[in-house]
């Protein structure tokens, strides 16, 4: 998921035509712009619930970004084609989805060091840690499934074949693991105690990708093509809603203490979904972000959003040993856009 397109920043929210009190709610703004520079693109990023810190996977290795003061305080190298980052909630060890190598990379949170790999299926992307078993989920986008880690042997215990491609995968708390199949249009819904595929549900829209989840609520939210948010009822599959998002999604997030839902849009802006209701939601915002910022992280004790973008030069033409060329990231211009309230 490699984020494309030239950008720049707009830092004022479109006006919306709402009520005063759901204008309130919605009033989200760019608050800053950390220009971080380097080479490349990027993937998932994440936020450690317990140290702040940011971590954004940007190809061969892990920047990690101090979200006080907008700096990188440290870098995570000797990987080969980075995804995703999961956070054991023990506080001491991380996880990256390392697709390049097929491997799963263990580090310390207090050093960001490596301390070991473990060998996942082709190709791993999303990854998550869960909870209740103990175990991270490494969903491999070429082999079609998921490769399941006992955190305190760093085994692989089960690998869970999946019907097709999955992307962004979120976990209840109870036991559940949920994943966008993007190339189904559907969610796979699996018992992280078991190892099984429970279901298999469509979700009536294309591709979906960025994928959030409401615990309390038990409620889905699954951002795909087509400018469209599906929200799912997470105990039978149903979706109970569709409001409309931006263009070019890739990222979801929810914030249970304004019971807001996000998406980042490549065009270059930021949706937020007012839950009215668990079946009803509302469209509060389309904050203009920066073209390119398609992924973004949520800190949850802060509320604030973190979403990366670039500026690209000309797109180079296509050969036939490289027939979708990427345009080129213009040097220093990577950046984090801070979004709060």
């Amino acid at each position: 998921m490699w984020r494309r397109l030239a950008g720049f920043l707009f830092s004022a929210a479109l006006p919306l035509a709402c009520c005063p009190g759901l204008l309130a709610q919605g009033s989200y703004h760019v608050q800053d712009k950390w220009k971080l520079g380097g080479d490349g693109g990027w993937d998932y990023l994440a936020v450690d619930p317990q140290s702040g810190l940011l971590y954004i996977t940007r190809g061969n290795h892990v920047l990690v970004v101090d979200t006080t003061s907008g700096k990188a305080v440290a870098d995570i190298t000797g990987l080969k084609g980075t995804h995703g980052v999961a956070f054991d909630t023990d506080g001491k060890t991380g996880y990256i989805s390392d697709g390049a190598s097929n491997d799963v990379a263990v580090f310390d949170r207090a050093s960001n060091k490596i301390t070991q790999t473990i060998p996942a299926g082709t190709n791993p992307d999303g990854i998550l840690f869960e909870p209740t078993t103990h175990t991270v989920w490494a969903f491999n986008g070429r082999s079609k499934n998921a490769t399941v880690i006992d955190s305190a042997s760093k085994q692989v215990v089960a690998t869970v074949a999946l019907s097709g491609k999955p992307e962004f995968p979120v976990a209840d708390g109870k036991g559940s693991v949920f994943v966008n199949i993007e190339d189904k249009n559907e969610i796979a819904h699996l018992d992280a105690k078991s190892h099984t595929l429970l279901a298999e549900w469509p979700i009536g829209c294309e591709s979906p990708s960025g994928h959030a989840i409401d615990v309390a609520n038990n409620r889905l939210f699954a951002v795909c093509d087509g400018k469209k948010m599906a929200v799912i009822d997470a105990s039978t599959g149903k979706v109970v809603a569709s409001p409309a998002i931006g263009e070019g999604p890739d990222a979801a997030a929810f914030d249970p203490s304004t019971h807001n839902a996000f998406s980042s849009n490549g065009e270059g802006t930021l949706t937020v979904v007012h839950q009215d209701s668990p079946n009803s939601y509302s469209v509060l915002q389309d904050l203009p972000t920066q073209r390119s910022a398609r992924t973004m992280a949520l800190d949850p004790k802060t509320g604030k959003i973190y979403l990366v973008a670039a500026e690209f030069g000309p797109r180079p033409a296509a050969t036939p040993e490289n027939p979708r060329a990427r345009p080129p990231v213009l040097p220093g211009s990577f950046a984090v856009i801070v979004v709060s309230k």
